[in-house]
């Protein structure tokens, strides 16, 4: 038989090559070219577009699939990047979006602040400081200037304007739900009585709230401070978390921020509203005639949009790094959160407890989700893989509702201001957060999703009750050999609801994974936590190590393992921890623990993290 030559082989891997669609993209091109190498599209949503008319017109390119290649640079997105159901390929012809080199495509929700100049007159600052004041108008955006809550000098997130440094508080002397007021000492209120803009952070145990100052009166060493609303009434009626008086370890502690009078320290900045104008005192290695600032101009980057019917599938994001999200709701209408970073729509306590669902059940609460850069609903076979999520303010990447096998891989969340990666329903709106959800369709819960390999470091900057992961109502998650380190609260999160009843939470996994340095400034912690009943689950083989003793906690509540309230349905094995400091709120009967502890052998122990690959 005759072998097939040389040309007949070269032919037909041409043939293949040519029915593998290749879009690309660059900073260069026009969005009026074909999208080739030669002749690039400018701009990722065009060359969505294109792919989008190819899979409409049946067109052959799609035959093997589409790749959509960013050459290296910066893709800044005037608007939110919008995926849909027309968008989607399928097993056999994936929809892929890369970077054509190693170095990876940005795709930014940021712009530059530039024209900056030396020197300040304006009176609110100290006459000693105004020669190191750098001032620049906030960029325009559409017919009106920028308004933001963050902004980064060289790559480095700068802090706004405060009374203490980023992460030092003071000591409360009262809070009163009856007045709706917060007593602290005078001292710290001493030139900033009349600041305009003036913001409360408050330190609540495991979350913290961040509140308008309405007004300020002082007497003696004492001064009352009340609040805009609606944040007012939330932090004054809903009973958890709320600030502590005179705890095991001394009262409930705050910071004061963003006021102009409050810029004394290099690295900190305050932009005044309405004129926008946006105040810095540079660091000292920092030249601002040559440093690049940059300010993020959207919440939501991308958003991946299905619906129950319509689902979007079958793609991939590969070596891409997302950057600069905002986060703005607390300007507006400040921020109350219940646990985990979700924001209170209204909470308050039940004088005469009980639901049908729960009869010890004290208090009600209705909560809204966080904010985030890349958002994701009723998707399937939807693929992170070694990507970066990075200068983003609230949540990073949210898995939110109906989203099925998928997986996030190998990807670096880092400088992250609320949870790096979150999945799963949190029942919001006019669904009361403590009852079950049993969905009416069951779609909307996520299921089979792997997040595997992944590092998260240094995020729940901004709101630190948030998490490194966390996963609300979900079936069938894998979160396997992943580092989770440097945040302010609890490291892997499984489960919402306090509730023992059957919800469709089950078959989760959390194994191998790497936790450290966590509880950093909250408590009532846990480097693994969980809450509520998941049949058929498993928690082994992690590593949990560096329990921070937050430094403004009022009781020791924080644990390597933390069983929430109704946690259930767990294995529970060969997790190391440097002590069995291990919590438990009212667990069930059905989960099972052994072999935890510090006796856990060292192969383990050292297998636990990101796999080297």
């Amino acid at each position: 038989m005759k072998k097939p030559s040389l040309f007949f082989w070269c032919l037909l891997f041409s043939l293949l090559t040519a029915n593998a669609g290749e879009i690309y993209v660059s900073n260069k091109g026009c969005d009026t070219n074909k999208g080739t190498q030669e002749s690039p599209l400018r701009t990722i949503a065009q060359a969505l577009k294109q792919a989008r008319e190819w899979r409409r017109l049946n067109n052959i390119q799609i035959t093997n699939g589409i790749t959509i290649l960013l050459e290296e640079g910066v893709y800044a997105e005037p608007k939110m990047l919008f995926i849909r159901p027309e968008d989607s390929g399928t097993i056999d012809s994936p929809t892929i979006i890369r970077s054509h080199s190693t170095q990876q495509a940005i795709i930014s929700g940021g712009v530059a602040v530039e024209g900056w100049k030396k020197g300040c007159d304006d009176p609110r600052i100290s006459p000693s400081l105004r020669s190191k004041i750098w001032w620049a108008d906030a960029p325009m955006t559409g017919n009106r200037r920028l308004e933001f809550r963050q902004m980064w000098v060289n790559g480095v997130k700068a802090q706004r304007a405060s009374l203490l440094t980023d992460g030092e508080m003071e000591r409360m002397v009262d809070f009163c739900p009856q007045t709706e007021t917060i007593t602290i000492p005078t001292r710290c209120v001493a030139g900033i009585q009349n600041a305009k803009q003036l913001e409360m952070l408050v330190h609540q145990r495991w979350a913290t709230a961040i509140l308008r100052v309405a007004s300020m009166q002082s007497k003696g060493n004492e001064t009352m401070v009340r609040f805009h609303q609606p944040e007012s009434q939330l932090e004054f009626t809903h009973p958890w978390p709320q600030p502590i008086i005179n705890g095991e370890k001394g009262s409930s502690s705050f910071n004061l921020m963003n006021a102009l009078e409050l810029l004394d320290q290099p690295g900190e900045w305050f932009q005044d509203y309405p004129s926008g104008r946006v105040y810095y005192y540079p660091r000292h290695e920092e030249d601002m005639t040559q440093a690049k600032v940059m300010a993020p101009a959207l919440e939501t980057i991308m958003q991946v949009a299905g619906t129950p019917e319509r689902n979007v599938a079958h793609i991939r994001f590969e070596n891409l790094s997302f950057e600069y999200a905002s986060w703005m709701r607390p300007s507006f209408e400040g921020h109350v959160p219940l646990q985990g970073g979700f924001p209170l729509i209204d909470a308050y306590k039940l004088h005469i407890p009980g639901l049908p669902e729960k009869a010890e059940l004290e208090n009600q609460a209705w909560i809204k989700r966080p904010e985030a850069a890349v958002l994701v609903d009723y998707a399937n076979h939807i693929v992170f893989h070694n990507c970066t999520f990075q200068h983003l303010a609230a949540t990073a990447l949210d898995l939110n509702e109906g989203v099925a096998h998928s997986e996030i891989t190998n990807c670096l969340f880092t400088d992250v201001g609320g949870t790096a990666i979150m999945i799963g329903t949190f029942p919001d709106g006019g669904f009361e957060t403590h009852i079950p959800y049993r969905p009416a369709l069951e779609q909307k819960l996520c299921s089979n999703i792997e997040i595997y390999n992944n590092l998260i470091t240094q995020t729940t900057n901004e709101d630190w009750g948030a998490v490194g992961i966390g996963a609300g109502y979900v079936k069938g998650i894998r979160i396997v050999h992943n580092e989770v380190s440097h945040v302010n609260y609890s490291g892997i999160c499984v489960g919402w609801g306090w509730t023992s009843l059957e919800s469709g939470m089950c078959d989760n996994v959390i194994e191998a994974n790497y936790v450290h340095h966590f509880a950093k400034q909250l408590y009532d912690a846990g480097g693994l936590y969980t809450l509520s009943n998941q049949p058929n689950s498993v928690m082994r083989n992690n590593r949990i190590e560096t329990l921070i003793d937050a430094p403004y906690a009022t009781n020791d509540r924080a644990f390597y393992i933390y069983f929430d309230e109704a946690t259930d349905g767990y294995i529970v094995e060969n997790n190391w921890c440097p002590e069995e400091r291990f919590g438990t709120n009212r667990p069930g009967a059905n989960s099972q623990w052994r072999n935890n502890g510090p006796q856990v052998c060292d192969e383990i122990k050292y297998r636990a993290g990101r796999v080297t690959q």
